[in-house]
């Protein structure tokens, strides 16, 4: 299969039901199967795509992440041994991408701090919420200033502390989910979304309720 083939794809279309198993489609397209690597990624392209919009925020680096992370999907497929589901092997992919993408944008550095209960004060997230004024039409005008808040209190986050934070709370991943994503524990994930959510209540303050 050419891979021009793959990057061809347009993410969002509805995929047709596959003749064949998930398992079945994953063996036959690391046989080289390009139709079948085809249904693999029209099975997957909305979450992909959602996945990474969430995390870098820009509709360009979010389709350059998905494009890339399919490319990485195709040539790695035959490293693929079915310990883990293929969506959460392709979502670690992904998030991957994500996170290389921040770094080369020179998104702050994480700073170590002691661990707590992040349930101790009122999580950003509500904040967040409030920021799509598609969440709620009558507070359309708050949301945006709320949300171009939110926008620049996300650049305080490292790479990692920003997917952590995307993957729990935008992708509503439990916390062992999100730290195999990114390829560290549950415990280090927990701490990590600690981190980030005791940034963003320091940056968010003057609008906390």
């Amino acid at each position: 299969m050419e891979l021009a083939k793959a990057e061809s794809i347009s993410p969002g279309v509805a995929p047709p039901a596959p003749a064949l198993s998930e398992t079945a489609l994953i063996e036959a397209a690391q046989r080289k199967d390009p139709d079948a690597f085809e249904q693999l990624v029209r099975l997957y392209d909305r979450s992909v795509l959602r996945v990474t919009m969430n995390v870098l925020r820009s509709p360009e680096d979010a389709r350059d992440a998905y494009q890339e992370a399919f490319l990485k999907a195709y040539r790695k497929l035959d490293t693929f041994r079915f310990q883990c589901s293929f969506h959460t092997w392709l979502y670690r992919i992904a998030t991957n991408v994500c996170l290389d993408q921040l770094r080369r944008k020179g998104v702050r550095k994480e700073y170590g701090v002691d661990d707590r209960d992040e349930n101790a004060a009122p999580n950003p997230l509500q904040l967040a919420s409030d920021g799509r004024p598609e969440a709620n039409p009558d507070r359309a005008l708050t949301g945006s200033e709320l949300g171009r808040r939110i926008e620049g209190a996300m650049e305080a986050l490292s790479p990692k502390e920003r997917v952590v934070f995307e993957l729990r709370h935008y992708e509503g991943l439990r916390l062992r989910a999100v730290g195999e994503m990114v390829g560290i524990s549950e415990e280090a994930a927990k701490n990590c979304l600690f981190r980030a959510t005791r940034k963003l209540r320091v940056q968010l303050e003057d609008v906390r309720s």
